[in-house]
C-alpha cells in the first residue's frame, strides 16, 4: 500500500474519476445555498441534490468532488474516539442516470487495489452488502473478492422516507489483530460491533428503487433513472494509508497538534484535550471562512459551542489565555493548497475567533455567578435542570459544577442532568434525519416534455387548459384533493431568482382551486401546487385563471427597486459591487452584496436618496431578448451563480441593465417611494440591505424603530428609578427626554432613532454621575449611616459595609473621615458597580490589622488585584457576586487575630 498525504489521496481519487469521464466539481461552501432543510453541507451529495431530485439536469451526468462537510450531532464524542470529527472532507463519485452497479464497483476495486493507484492488499479489504442484493454480491465475486471477505447485512439499505432508495455496499480495511483484543475477528462486521479493527473507508449507495408508503421493500418499484452516490472520508483514508493509530496522528492534524504543544508546553501523547482543540479549530476556521458567524441560534450557536468547548480544553492544558485565534494560521497553512480561499479570509476569521473567545471569558464568569446563586438558595442538591441550564446556556461544564458542589457539601442530580442531555441529543438526531432527507425524485417530471407556455409577463388571467394532474408522484385524470397541475398557458410566475411565486385562483363549473405555490419543473415548465376548495379538477378541463393583482404589483415594485438599489450601490461604492443573494416578496425586498469596507449611516442615506432619484426620473422599463454575448457587450449584469441560455432576457431602466427573468413595473415612477429599513454585516465582506416600497414602508420602518424604542423605554425606566431614589435622599435632579412616535418615512428616521438612543445613553450616564456625585457629597458630610453600623470586634472598632454608586475618590474620603473620628479602628468599604465589578478601600490605625493583606486577598477572590500597606489599601475585581460572603470572612479574620 502506498503511503500518501491527505492532499495526494484527494488528487489521486479525483484524477482517477476524471480519467473515466467525470467532471470535477469544486467543493460547495459549508453554508447551504437555497436549502433551508440543512444547517450545514453534511455530505458530498448534499450540494448535488438538485441533480438527484431532477430539479436541474447537469451538463455531465458523471460528477466527482472533494466536499467540505460539517456534522455536529454528537459534539461531546469528539476527542473520545479515533475517527469522530465535526469537520471532515468527503470524496465522492456520482452518476445521475448514467452508469450503475457494474462500473461503480469495478472502479472502486481498481482504485483501491491497483499498484497504479492506492495499491491496497486485497486480503485486507472486507465488504458488506445488503442481504437481498444478489447482484452486488456476485459482482464483488467476479472482481476476485473472496466469499469469506463478503458479509451480508440487513442494515445495508439506504432509505429515508418516500423517494429514491436502494442497497449500499461498504468497503472496510482490516487493521489487524492488534485492534481486536477479544479476538472476535469477522464477527465484528457480522454483528455490526463498533470497533477499531475494521475501518469503513468507502460506501457505494445504489439508488435504484422508489420507496413507496404501504409497500414492502421487496415490492418497491425500480427507478427508471438509477443513480450512484458514493462517499470516502479523507481523514479515515489518511489514517489507513499513513499507518497511524488514529486520524489525529495524520498529516491532516499533526501540524495543529505541534502548535498546541508549542502553546501549552505539554507533549501530545493522545490526550483528548489536544484532539478536541484540533478538531474544533478546523471546523471554526472553515465555517467562518465560508461566511458563518457566531450567533445564539442555528449554525452560529453550533460554532459558539465548539469554541467554548475548545477553550475549556485549553484550560485543562494550563492555557490560561486566549489562544484559539493563534491556531488559525496553522490550519490555513496546512489546507491552503486544497482550499486556497482560506488565505483571503484568514484575518477576518482570526478577528471573529478572538472576539468570541474574549466574550466567552465573561460568559464563564456569569456561569460561576449563577452557580453561587444556586448555592445560596438553601437547597443541598443542584437539580438536573439547573445543571443543564448552566451547561447549555452558560457553557459551564458539568464536571466543574460537580466539583464546585462537592467543595460546598452539595450534590448534583446527575441522573436528571443526563436525562436532559439525552433529550437534547434526541432532538439533534431527529434534526439529522430531516437534514439527510432528500427531495423526492420524480422521474415523471424529469421526462415530462410537454410545452407549458408562461404568459404571465403580459397577462394576469385567461382561459386555458389543464394539461396534466400529478398526485402522489403519479399522473392522474382527476383530483378532488390538493395536487400539482400543468396548464397549457400559465400566467403564474414560478419562484426563481429570489422572487417568490404568484398566488391566485383557478375555477370552472367543476371546481374552484387556490394556487398555493408555483415551482419550475426540470424542463422549464411552471408546476402549480393547488388546494382544491370545491369540486374536482379534471385533465383536459378548460379553466379560468386569476393571478392576485395586488400581490404581483407589490412584487414588481420591489423587484424593480432591487435593480435600482444595485445600480445606486455601484455608483457610490464602485462597479465591483455585485449581488450575492436576494429575496423579493410582496412585503419587502432583501439584497445581499459583497463589499470590502465599512458602510456608514450617511452613505446608506445617500444610497436611499439615489434610488428614489432614479424612481422619480420616471425611466421606462424595457425588456429585450438578446444573444448572451450581445447582452454582455451592452453592459448587462449577470449573476455568476446562474446559468444562461444563448438568448437572454435583458431588463433596462435608466442606467441599470441586468439579465433577469423576474416581473417588473413598466415605469420607475410607479414604484412610488423606496426606503431602507436595515443594514446588516453578514461577515466575510457581505452586507444585507432590507428595504420596502410604497405602502409597506411605514410598517417595516416602525418594526425596525421599535427595537430602539424598547431600549429607550428601558433606559427611561432606569432614569425614573434614579430620580425617585434621589428624592428619597433629598437630592434634586432634572431629566427630560421624549420619544418621537410620528410615522417614519425613510432611513433618516432609523438614523434619528439610533442617534436618539445613543444620546439617551449619554444623558443617562450624566444623570448617574450627577446623582452619585451629590450622593457622595452628602455621604461625606453625613457619616451617621456608617457610624450606626460600627461594631467592636476583638477590641477593634470595625466598620465593614457594601455601598453602591460611589467612585473611588469618594470612597477614599469616606474611609479617611471615618478613621479620623475613631480610635483603634479598621474601616473597609466595598462598592458594587453597575457591571457587577467591585472596588475595595480599607483604612486602619490599629497595629493589629494589615489593610494591604486583606484587600489583596479580597481582590484576588473577586477576579482582580489590589494591595497597599498596613494602614491603607485599595483594589478591585470584575466579580462582585460573592462580596457579602467575603466581607463576613474578613470579620472572622479580625475575630481570630
Amino acid at each position: 500500500m502506498k503511503k500518501l498525504t491527505g492532499r495526494e489521496i484527494i488528487r489521486m481519487y479525483l484524477d482517477f474519476f476524471c480519467e473515466r469521464g467525470h467532471t470535477e466539481v469544486d467543493s460547495a461552501p459549508l453554508i447551504p445555498m437555497n436549502d433551508p432543510t440543512v444547517l450545514w453541507i453534511n455530505a458530498g451529495v448534499t450540494p448535488l441534490k438538485k441533480y438527484f431530485d431532477g430539479t436541474v439536469v447537469p451538463s455531465n451526468r458523471r460528477l466527482t468532488s472533494c466536499q467540505k462537510c460539517i456534522r455536529t450531532g454528537d459534539i461531546e464524542e469528539v476527542g473520545k474516539t479515533a475517527r469522530h470529527h465535526t469537520f471532515f472532507q468527503m470524496l465522492g463519485n456520482f452518476s445521475i442516470g448514467d452508469y450503475f452497479r457494474d462500473e461503480a464497483l469495478t472502479w472502486a476495486w481498481e482504485l483501491l487495489t491497483s499498484p497504479k493507484y492506492f495499491d491496497m492488499d486485497k486480503d485486507k479489504l472486507y465488504i458488506t452488502v445488503y442481504t437481498n442484493d444478489v447482484d452486488s454480491y456476485n459482482k464483488w465475486i467476479s472482481l476476485g473478492v473472496k466469499p469469506s471477505h463478503l458479509v451480508k447485512l440487513d442494515g445495508n439499505f439506504w432509505e429515508i422516507g418516500p423517494g429514491p432508495s436502494g442497497p449500499d455496499t461498504e468497503i472496510f480495511y482490516d487493521r489487524g489483530e492488534k485492534y481486536d483484543k477479544e479476538g472476535k475477528g469477522i464477527k465484528l462486521l457480522q454483528e455490526e460491533i463498533e470497533n477499531d479493527r475494521y475501518i469503513e473507508i468507502w460506501n457505494n449507495v445504489l439508488s435504484q428503487f422508489n420507496a413507496t408508503e404501504g409497500l414492502k421493500r421487496e415490492e418497491y418499484p425500480e427507478l427508471p433513472s438509477k443513480n450512484i452516490d458514493t462517499g470516502m472520508g479523507v481523514e479515515r483514508m489518511a489514517c489507513i494509508m499513513q499507518g497511524t493509530e488514529t486520524n489525529y496522528e495524520t498529516d491532516l492534524f499533526m501540524p495543529i497538534m505541534k502548535k498546541i504543544e508549542e502553546i501549552c508546553s505539554i507533549p501530545y501523547m493522545g490526550q483528548m484535550e489536544f484532539k478536541v482543540i484540533a478538531d474544533h479549530i478546523r471546523t471554526l476556521t472553515f465555517a467562518l471562512s465560508d461566511g458563518a458567524v457566531f450567533e445564539n441560534v442555528g449554525r452560529g450557536y453550533v460554532l459558539r459551542r465548539l469554541l467554548r468547548r475548545a477553550s475549556r480544553m485549553g484550560k485543562k492544558l494550563n492555557i490560561n489565555r486566549e489562544f484559539l485565534s493563534d491556531m488559525v494560521d496553522v490550519v490555513v497553512e496546512n489546507y491552503k493548497d486544497t482550499y486556497p480561499d482560506l488565505v483571503g479570509t484568514k484575518s477576518k476569521v482570526k478577528e471573529l475567533i478572538a472576539k468570541e473567545e474574549r466574550l466567552f471569558q465573561k460568559t464563564l464568569l456569569a456561569g460561576e455567578k449563577r452557580l453561587e446563586e444556586l448555592f445560596d438558595s438553601g437547597t443541598k442538591v443542584i437539580s438536573g435542570e439547573d445543571a443543564f441550564k448552566l451547561y447549555d446556556t452558560y457553557g459551564y461544564p458539568i464536571e466543574l459544577t460537580i466539583e464546585a458542589a462537592e467543595e460546598r457539601g452539595f450534590k448534583v442530580d446527575t441522573d436528571s442532568f443526563n436525562a436532559y442531555m439525552s433529550a437534547q441529543k434526541e432532538l439533534a438526531r431527529n434534526s439529522r434525519k430531516v437534514e439527510a432527507s432528500m427531495n423526492l425524485q420524480n422521474d415523471l417530471l424529469i421526462n415530462y416534455k410537454k410545452e407549458s407556455k408562461f404568459v404571465g409577463y403580459e397577462k394576469l388571467g385567461l382561459e386555458t387548459e389543464v394539461m396534466d394532474i400529478m398526485k402522489d408522484n403519479v399522473f392522474v385524470d382527476s383530483s378532488s384533493e390538493d395536487c400539482y397541475i400543468f396548464l397549457k398557458e400559465n400566467p403564474f410566475y414560478a419562484e426563481s431568482g429570489g422572487q417568490v411565486s404568484d398566488s391566485g385562483y383557478l375555477k370552472n363549473d367543476n371546481c374552484k382551486l387556490e394556487v398555493m405555490d408555483v415551482i419550475k419543473a426540470p424542463n422549464g415548465q411552471h408546476l402549480l401546487y393547488v388546494k382544491v376548495l370545491d369540486g374536482t379538477v379534471n385533465k383536459g378541463d378548460k379553466i379560468l385563471t386569476h393571478v392576485l393583482k395586488e400581490k404581483r404589483l407589490a412584487i414588481m415594485k420591489n423587484h424593480s427597486s432591487v435593480h435600482l438599489l444595485q445600480r445606486s450601490l455601484q455608483e457610490l461604492l464602485g462597479n465591483s459591487v455585485h449581488q450575492a443573494g436576494s429575496k423579493v416578496d410582496e412585503n419587502m425586498l432583501r439584497f445581499d452584496f459583497n463589499y470590502q469596507g465599512k458602510l456608514s449611516d450617511e452613505l446608506i442615506v445617500k444610497v436611499e436618496e439615489l434610488v428614489n432619484k432614479r424612481i422619480n426620473a420616471g425611466y421606462d422599463v424595457t425588456i429585450e431578448y438578446l444573444p448572451i454575448k450581445e447582452a454582455i457587450k451592452k453592459g448587462a449584469m449577470a449573476l455568476f451563480s446562474d446559468k444562461y441560455g444563448d438568448i437572454v432576457r435583458v431588463v433596462t431602466m435608466g442606467d441599470s441593465i441586468e439579465l433577469c427573468a423576474g416581473t417588473h413595473i413598466d415605469n420607475t415612477k410607479n414604484i412610488g417611494r423606496f426606503a431602507i429599513a436595515s443594514v446588516e454585516n453578514k461577515g466575510t465582506d457581505t452586507y444585507r440591505i432590507t428595504a420596502a416600497t410604497d405602502n409597506n414602508i411605514v410598517p417595516i420602518l416602525k418594526e425596525e424603530i421599535s427595537k430602539y424604542n424598547e431600549e429607550m423605554i428601558r433606559l427611561l425606566d432606569k432614569a425614573k428609578r434614579i430620580i425617585n431614589e434621589a428624592k428619597e435622599n433629598d437630592i434634586d435632579l432634572e431629566f427630560n427626554f421624549n420619544i418621537d412616535n410620528s410615522d417614519p418615512e425613510s432611513y433618516k428616521d432609523i438614523v434619528y432613532n439610533k442617534n436618539e438612543l445613543a444620546m439617551l445613553r449619554e444623558e443617562l450616564k450624566k444623570l448617574e454621575k450627577e446623582f452619585n456625585t451629590k450622593k457622595s457629597e452628602k455621604s461625606v458630610s453625613d457619616l451617621s449611616s456608617f457610624l450606626d453600623i460600627k461594631e467592636d470586634i476583638n477590641g477593634i472598632t470595625t466598620i465593614i459595609s457594601i455601598t453602591n454608586g460611589y467612585d473611588i475618590n469618594t470612597l477614599r474620603q469616606i474611609v479617611s473621615a471615618l478613621s479620623n473620628q475613631l480610635d483603634n479602628n479598621f474601616i473597609l468599604l466595598a462598592n458594587i458597580n453597575d457591571d457587577n465589578s467591585v472596588n475595595y478601600i480599607a483604612k486602619s490605625n490599629s497595629n493589629r490589622v494589615s489593610c494591604g493583606d486583606i484587600v489583596k486577598d479580597l481582590a484576588v477572590r473577586s477576579s482582580g488585584n489590589g494591595g497597599g500597606n498596613k494602614s491603607f489599601a485599595q483594589g478591585g475585581g470584575t466579580d462582585g457576586s460573592i462580596t457579602s460572603k467575603l466581607l463576613e470572612n474578613v470579620k472572622e479574620i479580625i475575630r481570630n487575630l
